[in-house]
């Protein structure tokens, strides 16, 4: 096989590529334009939600006291899939001098990025593909959670019990933030009541709202985040796709040339081997 035959074969083969990575890429910018308006409209719902235990809190201070005793549970949010440079990475350098009573790591690509550091990890889930996914993987999440509570029998199982923060990767920043879910709404001074103002009217006891409020606060909020983080993990995969491709298309125009040039001389040896036959035919003839 002639070398411009080979190049031609390899520059066939980085066009495949470059297929399979330009529909890659297109997902990805298609799942961060959707993501922008997803997270618009979670922010706004999570900002309502902590308006109402604010003003529920003020109103009933004692619901803002904490438990001394605490299972400290941290979750780091990775990503599922790669093609999204440091993105595990960079969360893995984060939880460093972390004391997390236990772990939970989400996204496949984070547990075996996990498997060859010294974190101990109490369950790996896997994570989200797309926006569509992250209700399932919250209420997987939710469910080991709980199962977890229920399993500390002396305590109860209640949220109350819990301390809860997410390492995630903010969209608004594009850091990598802490943020503490559990204990919720804290008041800097939860024994101080305004003066003035209505006490919400309820129809549930203080105790069942505060409860209800707890979860439905702990489910938008984790929506919002889990959003944040795919937006994040999307617009990585999308910077690091358009660098790819770009590679690929330099090393398609080296490639062409070196064939170009390879088959300029296969042509050339062509003819002169041509010539070289044409001149001996012609010798034997005169003889």
């Amino acid at each position: 096989m002639s070398l411009s035959h080979t190049l031609q074969l390899h520059i066939n083969q980085l066009r495949e590529i470059h297929s399979i990575l330009n529909a890659m890429k297109n997902l990805a910018l298609m799942e961060v334009r959707k993501l922008k308006r997803v997270k618009s409209m979670q922010s706004h719902v999570v900002a309502h939600v902590e308006g109402v235990a604010l003003d529920f809190l003020y109103h009933y201070p004692e619901f803002a006291k904490q438990p001394s005793s605490l299972l400290h549970l941290g979750v780091m949010l990775g990503a599922e899939r790669g093609f999204c440079g440091d993105f595990n990475e960079r969360l893995v350098q984060e939880m460093a001098g972390e004391a997390f009573s236990l772990i939970i790591a989400i996204g496949h690509r984070l547990g075996n990025h996990l498997d060859n550091t010294g974190i101990e990890v109490y369950a790996k889930m896997g994570g989200a593909n797309v926006a569509e996914e992250v209700p399932e993987i919250i209420n997987y999440l939710l469910e080991t959670i709980r199962a977890l509570l229920d399993s500390r029998s002396e305590q109860g199982g209640a949220l109350s019990t819990l301390a809860l923060t997410l390492v995630y990767h903010d969209s608004a920043t594009n850091q990598i933030r802490k943020k503490r879910l559990l204990p919720a709404f804290l008041l800097e001074n939860p024994e101080v009541i305004p003066v003035g103002g209505m006490p919400p009217i309820l129809n549930l006891s203080p105790s069942d709202f505060y409860a209800d409020l707890l979860e439905h606060y702990l489910l938008v909020v984790l929506h919002a985040i889990f959003y944040s983080s795919l937006a994040v993990e999307n617009q990585q995969r999308l910077q690091h796709l358009e660098g790819a491709l770009k590679h690929i298309d330099d090393d398609v125009i080296k490639l062409q040339r070196k064939s170009q040039i390879y088959r300029q001389e296969e042509i050339t040896e062509e003819i002169e081997v041509i010539l070289l036959n044409g001149s001996v035919e012609s010798s034997c003839c005169g003889q």
